[in-house]
């Protein structure tokens, strides 16, 4: 149970500093302007905490993962953020707001827990 719990708090801090980007990019700046920012800062955010939970825990592969950070990821955007706060599932619509973040944090776990296990 430590493992899982030391895991999916990694994936939440990652998650949940994505989505300070886009709280606070919405506030100061335009809609594309905040998901080109998001683009880029989430696999950067998740770069560092994959390479911190590397670094500290290791208990799983790269690969291990990087799926176990998207999914968790995917189930708060889907269960928390999609149905509960926006109650629309729009966001999903998004290639720029929500499937490239997505391909780039599992490319950016995957990369950082390679590079960091060596």
């Amino acid at each position: 149970m430590k493992k899982i719990a030391i895991i999916t708090i990694h994936a939440l801090i990652g998650w949940s500093l994505c989505g300070a980007i886009i709280g606070i990019g919405f506030q100061f700046t335009t809609e594309q302007n905040t998901l080109i920012i998001h683009a880029i800062g989430a696999p950067i955010i998740f770069g560092l905490v994959t390479r911190n939970y590397f670094k500290r825990f290791a208990y799983t592969s790269p690969l291990h993962t990087a799926y176990l950070f998207l999914g968790i990821t995917i189930a708060m955007d889907f269960f928390l953020v999609a149905l509960v706060i926006q109650k629309s599932f729009v966001m999903f619509e998004s290639i720029l707001g929500t499937w490239i973040p997505f391909i780039l944090i599992f490319s950016a776990t995957i990369l950082m827990g390679k590079y960091t296990k060596k």
